[in-house]
């Protein structure tokens, strides 16, 4: 008998209660499983509604939230009129937005990363690179991009934070129940769930397709937590960066070559553009590879051609710890076949990865497999793309940094998801109808000097009440459960002051990140936070890598420093950092700080959040704040390191802080008038929102990705595909005699100017004339150019100046190439002759990285 006790203990049997939508509230289900919904602000308000207690204790997952819908609030919301409206006018919305088709002949692009950050209630995420690309997705749907997107479906995620009595960070992992995610298997034409395999270490593993849906874009996840894998491969999409380097070599190979696998199994295979963003997913084009050679009988070298002239390839760190490295030997013992599918040897396959494919020592670079797989590298910044082009030179030889190919776009944020509602109405009201499909206008933002003051600091004051709310709140909530003392708790809680100037921090917890420089001198910070008449907060947020012990000794330190009585209430730090928190955080505090280690930030993308909700930005001159800093709309620290040492370096920085807040931040902030309105401070807020933000949007970012790769790359992969693969065929047995030939053009005879014995006056032409034998290759093939540098020191030289050679004759197999040239130039300069491939075939220089210097 059921309930019945026996041998003391309940007899239990398990029943699922399905919930039934009636059909008037069937509409929230659609909406529901289609991540629209989490940047429409009325379709959030019709979820919150519903029940907003609940809806919060969900993690704002409407999914999870109609499951557990009573009959009782079901019968209410049918009965509820006003709420059927607003229900049916979201719907009528969402309908419209969906029913838009791509425009015809629009480059069909395959976007690969290891995370996306959408939404709280996924755990597809760890941090910035994540978000970056769930904000992208976001925007090409809004955009009406023909775009197709590929990842991993986690089971448990990236850990969530929680911190002990001590102050130490303590990693949780709760699992995803797929079943409340709005994420829906994708079935073959006989309704089969689609699976796809990929080979590791000599087992096949398994992977079902999920599919979910971001506004018009698809995202297709892998999931190998199945009954057919070992539980080996099972916990292969449990952690997102979980386990060993060897799991992480599974994971990428998982990533790329099965993402190809599950687009060619759901038709995809035929995208204009691959963009992987990040190495992680850099053997996706492996398996296109594999693809061409083994399915339309390429040569390797014509497949290579195909391949690299449809993919492009994003870097997002300058930190070298940043890029994924694997020893040959792990490398072999997963990927050794597929040297023997490409036809290639070994050593030819780890070249692709090497700089020295004969090292044994040497790791294999997936940064470096990327690069030489795609014709399009850029970087995610102006200052980071001149990073990478240094990172990267090694692969060059010949070639000076800045002349490489590797470009940038500066990454950016996706306004409708991160905007306040309180700064969207206001704006949408100010700046007019156009202003949402054109938000690079400037023109729109800068009817905000038309807003009064008075309306500007409601805003302000309105969404910083709403973060100290859930400051209280959330540290009620926490310190009670890590134990604390209540009477602590109560005196912490009654220390925040709803007047005070409050600055946030929150970001990944990496070293190089400095969340710790504040610090570096108590006693002058003491006395900055204890002026009762200028009081201020700094609040904290932000997780460090569970192998990351400094990221986790810095959060303990943080945390030991607010518990002191001097900066009770003062300095806070929130744990558990998510994405609803963010939004809070960047909507609600009055200065986003940010203290990189230059050049070490790519881009950062938080405070631009920051500054779309009129909050001044306090930075380093690093990353987008290089780009974006405005001395009437932000306060920075210089670009310029003044020490090499980096604790004397970082001892200066946190004196510049303490200094420019103590001398200029506070002083402008509490220049109040009667109505507190600081003039001075509002003019801040109008021109980060008028001159900074607008530069800083998805919108924009995604044009610039247009406009600089993905145009180009559509046009000219098409161009080597057509009439049977014609144009790649063509170029690829232009490359193999250029190679073949290449190191046996010589220079025969110079005639130039004698820089040895005299100099060269202002306006005085510089001359030279030089013969090439050239071994069998087209004198049009080749290109002659002077190159002139300045040197900065013993290890960099500046380049200057630089003007190809005309081709003047051909006679007997050598050329002549001619110069006459004034190089507008006073000082002293180092110069040389160089040769290089040239073929309007070629899609840069670096297309063919072949040199001769002279």
């Amino acid at each position: 008998m059921i309930g019945q006790l026996k041998d003391n203990k309940i007899q239990l049997k398990r029943i699922f209660i399905e919930s039934t939508l009636p059909d008037a509230l069937q509409p929230l289900k659609v909406l529901a499983n289609n991540i629209w919904w989490s940047w429409n602000k009325e379709a959030i308000a019709l979820f919150e509604y519903i029940d907003k207690e609940q809806y919060i204790a969900l993690r704002y997952n409407p999914v999870a939230l109609l499951e557990q819908l009573s009959p009782k609030r079901a019968e209410e919301l049918v009965n509820d009129k006003d709420f059927l409206q607003r229900l049916q006018g979201v719907v009528r919305e969402f309908e419209a937005y969906i029913a838009v088709s791509p425009e015809a002949g629009s480059p069909k692009i395959a976007y690969f990363s290891m995370e996306y950050g959408l939404h709280i209630s996924l755990r597809l995420y760890s941090g910035g690179l994540g978000v970056l690309a769930g904000d992208y997705l976001k925007e090409a749907s809004d955009d009406n991009s023909n775009m197709i997107a590929v990842g991993l479906l986690y089971r448990y995620g990236y850990f969530e934070q929680a911190i002990s009595l001590h102050g130490d960070q303590i990693n949780n992992f709760p699992p995803q129940k797929f079943t409340k995610l709005p994420i829906q298997p994708v079935r073959d034409e006989q309704g089969e769930w689609v699976k796809i395999s990929v080979g590791l270490k000599g087992r096949m593993v398994y992977a079902k397709v999920w599919e979910l849906k971001v506004g018009r874009i698809s995202l297709y996840l892998l999931d190998t937590d199945i009954d057919e894998n070992e539980w080996h491969d099972r916990s292969l999409t449990h952690q997102l960066y979980g386990g060993d380097n060897e799991h992480r070599l599974r994971q990428e190979i998982l990533l790329g070559i099965g993402g190809i696998r599950a687009l060619r199994a759901l038709g995809y295979d035929d995208a204009d553009i691959y963009h992987c963003n990040e190495g992680h997913a850099a053997f996706l084009n492996l398996e296109r590879l594999k693809n061409y050679i083994q399915h339309e009988g390429m040569s390797y070298e014509m497949a290579l051609e195909t391949v690299r002239s449809s993919s492009l390839f994003t870097t997002h760190t300058p930190v070298p710890a940043g890029h994924d490295y694997f020893h040959e030997d792990l490398l072999r013992e997963y990927l050794y076949s597929y040297a023997a599918e490409l036809g290639i040897e070994w050593s030819r396959f780890v070249a692709l990865g090497k700089i020295d494919p004969h090292n044994h020592d040497e790791l294999f670079s997936m940064s470096h497999l990327a690069i030489r797989l795609s014709q399009e590298v850029n970087g995610v910044s102006e200052l980071h793309g001149a990073v990478s082009q240094k990172m990267f030179k090694v692969l060059y030889p010949g070639y000076h940094p800045e002349e490489l190919h590797l470009g940038y776009v500066t990454n950016s944020v996706h306004y409708p998801t991160w905007i306040a509602k309180e700064w969207n109405d206001l704006y949408l009201e100010t700046f007019g109808n156009g202003f949402l499909r054109d938000q690079s206008n400037k023109e729109y933002w800068r009817k905000i000097h038309n807003v009064p003051s008075e309306q500007i600091m409601g805003i302000r004051r309105k969404l910083k009440a709403r973060l100290l709310d859930y400051v209280r709140e959330t540290m009620q909530e926490d310190l009670t459960r890590r134990g604390e003392n209540p009477r602590s708790i109560f005196e912490l809680i009654n220390a925040i002051k709803d007047n005070a100037l409050v600055i946030g921090f929150a970001r990944r917890f990496a070293t190089y990140k400095r969340a710790h420089l504040l610090f570096t001198n108590l006693e002058r910070l003491s006395s900055i936070v204890s002026n009762s008449d200028r009081p201020i907060i700094f609040l904290f947020a932000g997780k460090a890598h569970p192998a990351d012990g400094g990221g986790q000794g810095l959060i303990k330190h943080i945390i030991d420093v607010s518990k002191r009585p001097e900066f009770r209430g003062k300095v806070i730090f929130l744990e558990n950092y998510n994405m609803e928190m963010a939004k809070l955080l960047v909507q609600g505090v009055d200065i986003w700080l940010n203290t990189p280690t230059r050049p070490k930030e790519a881009s950062g993308t938080s405070g631009m959040k920051a500054a779309l909700n009129g909050v001044m930005n306090f930075s380093v001159l690093d990353g987008w704040w290089a780009e974006g800093y405005r001395p009437d709309a932000g306060w920075a620290l210089p670009l310029e390191r003044t020490y090499d040492n980096q604790d004397l370096q970082n001892e200066l920085d946190a004196e510049s802080i303490y200094n420019i807040l103590e001398f200029d931040i506070l002083p402008t902030y509490y220049e109040q008038d009667e109505n507190g309105i600081s003039e001075k401070w509002v003019s801040y807020i109008r021109q980060i929102i008028a001159e900074v933000a607008p530069d800083f949007t998805m919108k924009r970012m995604l044009d610039h990705y247009y406009e600089r790769f993905y145009h180009k790359l559509a046009q000219r992969g098409r161009a080597l595909r057509a009439d049977n693969y014609a144009g790649a065929r063509q170029v690829a047995k232009w490359k193999h005699t250029m190679e073949q030939r290449w190191d046996r053009i010589e220079l025969a005879q110079a005639d130039t100017f004698d820089s040895d014995n005299r100099a060269l006056q202002v306006g005085e032409h510089f001359y030279a004339d030089l013969k090439l034998y050239l071994n069998g290759v087209s004198a049009e093939d080749v290109g002659v150019e002077v190159v002139f540098f300045s040197r900065v020191d013993e290890e960099v030289l500046k380049l200057q100046f630089k003007e190809e050679l005309e081709l003047k004759e051909v006679k007997d197999g050598v050329a002549t190439y001619h110069c006459e040239l004034d190089p507008k130039l006073a000082g002293v300069y180092e110069y040389g002759f160089r040769a290089f491939p040239k073929s309007g075939q070629l899609a840069h220089r670096q297309d063919l990285p072949l040199v001769k210097w002279l």
